[in-house]
C-alpha cells in the first residue's frame, strides 16, 4: 500500500472530486463512498467495456490533525488483464496479422496496468491546485522550546524567548511523500526512501 501526505488546507473531497473527473468516463468508472474527514474512492474499469480486461483499484483519503491529508493507494486488482494480454499473445502466435484486430485490446489493457501512475497524477494536480503539498504546512512551521516552551519559526538556531538551542526539536517532511521525519533520519519510516 502506498501513502502519501500532503499539507496544506485541502480536505479530502478536494481529491475525490479530481478523481471522479479523471476516471468516471469511457471504459472507466469512479464510486465514492464514506464521510467529509474520510473518503473512499473505488476505481476501475466498467464490467460493460468493450475492449481489453478488467482492473479495480481503491484509494483512501482522509484528514490529518495537523492541516491536510493523507492519502493510501491500496493493491490494484488485475481482474482478467492478464488473460486478455495472454489472449492477444496466443493470438499473435497463431496469426500475426490478428494482432490488428486486437489492437484495442492490447492499448486498453496497457492503459489498465498503468492506473495507480494515473491516480497519483491525478492526486498531486488537484493537491497543488489547492496549494498543498508534501513540505510542511504553516501549522508544522513552529517548533516550541523544550526549555521554556514558547513557540519560534522553524530554522531558528535558539529559542528567541530564553536562547536555548532548538536543533534538536526542527521538524521536516520527506520529500517523496510528506511525511514528518525526525532530525538525523536517514530514511522515511513511511515510504523507506533515502533522506540525503
Amino acid at each position: 500500500m502506498e501513502r502519501k501526505i500532503y499539507h496544506g488546507k485541502i480536505e479530502p473531497v478536494d481529491i475525490a472530486q479530481a478523481l471522479l473527473a479523471e476516471f468516471n468516463q469511457g471504459n472507466m468508472r469512479a464510486q465514492t463512498l464514506g464521510h467529509s474527514d474520510r473518503l473512499v474512492v473505488q476505481v476501475g474499469t466498467r464490467p460493460d467495456a468493450v475492449s481489453g480486461g478488467q482492473t479495480a483499484m481503491t484509494v483512501t483519503i482522509q484528514s490529518i490533525e495537523d492541516e491536510g491529508i493523507m492519502v493510501e493507494l491500496g493493491q490494484q486488482a488485475w481482474l482478467g488483464v492478464a488473460a486478455s494480454l495472454g489472449m492477444s499473445a496466443l493470438a499473435a502466435i497463431k496469426n500475426p496479422f490478428s494482432l490488428l484486430g486486437r489492437l484495442d485490446d492490447i492499448a486498453q489493457d496497457i492503459e489498465n496496468l498503468q492506473i495507480s501512475e494515473r491516480v497519483w497524477a491525478v492526486i498531486s494536480k488537484a493537491a497543488r491546485a489547492a496549494g498543498a503539498s508534501a513540505e510542511l504546512s504553516e501549522n508544522l512551521k513552529r517548533t516550541t522550546c523544550e526549555y521554556c516552551h514558547v513557540a519560534n519559526p522553524v530554522g531558528e538556531p535558539s529559542c528567541t524567548a530564553c536562547g536555548a538551542p532548538l536543533g534538536l526539536v526542527q521538524p521536516n517532511t520527506c520529500p517523496q511523500c510528506g511525511f514528518v521525519v525526525k532530525t538525523g533520519a536517514k530514511s522515511c519510516p513511511n515510504c523507506g526512501k533515502s533522506l540525503r
